[in-house]
C-alpha cells in the first residue's frame, strides 16, 4: 500500500514475478473495507499516507488483534517512527530505496510458511 502508484506498480510487479498473488491499495481506508472481506497474509505499507497513516493503521490492526505481518516500506528515515512501528507490531521497517533481495527476505521472514505456492492456498499480499 503507496499513496505514489509507481511504487505501487513496481510493488506488485515485484510480488507477481516472485510468485505472490498481490493487491494494491493507495490508502489505508481502501486496505481495511477490503480486510474486513477478504483475507490477506502481509500488509506492505508506507508510512505517509493521505487520511490514516501507516503507523496508525498498524496501531488499528493492533487494536483489533489483528495477527498480520505487517511490513513497513518508508522514506522515513527516522528513528522514533521505527521505534514506534516496531513497538506496534511492525514485523520490519525498512527505508526507500529498499532493494528487491531485503524487501523479499523481509517478506519470507514475515511469511514462514512461504513454500506454499502463491496464489493457490494463502491470500494475497496486500501492498
Amino acid at each position: 500500500m503507496d499513496d505514489e502508484e509507481a511504487i505501487r506498480e513496481a510493488l506488485s510487479d515485484l510480488l507477481l514475478v516472485m510468485g505472490y498473488s498481490c493487491q494494491a491499495f493507495d490508502r489505508a481506508e481502501a486496505f481495511l473495507a477490503a480486510h474486513g472481506t477478504e483475507r490477506f497474509d502481509c500488509l506492505i505499507t508506507d508510512i505517509r499516507m493521505p487520511g490514516m497513516n501507516g503507523l496508525e493503521l498498524l496501531q488499528h490492526l493492533k487494536a483489533a488483534g489483528s495477527t498480520l505481518p505487517v511490513i513497513i516500506v518508508t522514506s522515513m528515515n527516522d528513528p522514533l517512527a521505527r521505534s514506534r512501528a516496531l513497538e506496534s507490531g511492525a514485523h520490519a521497517y525498512l527505508t526507500k530505496p529498499v532493494t528487491d533481495d531485503v524487501l523479499l527476505e523481509s517478506l519470507k521472514t514475515a511469511l514462514p510458511d512461504s513454500d506454499i505456492p502463491r496464489g493457490e492456498e494463502e491470500g494475497p499480499a496486500g501492498c
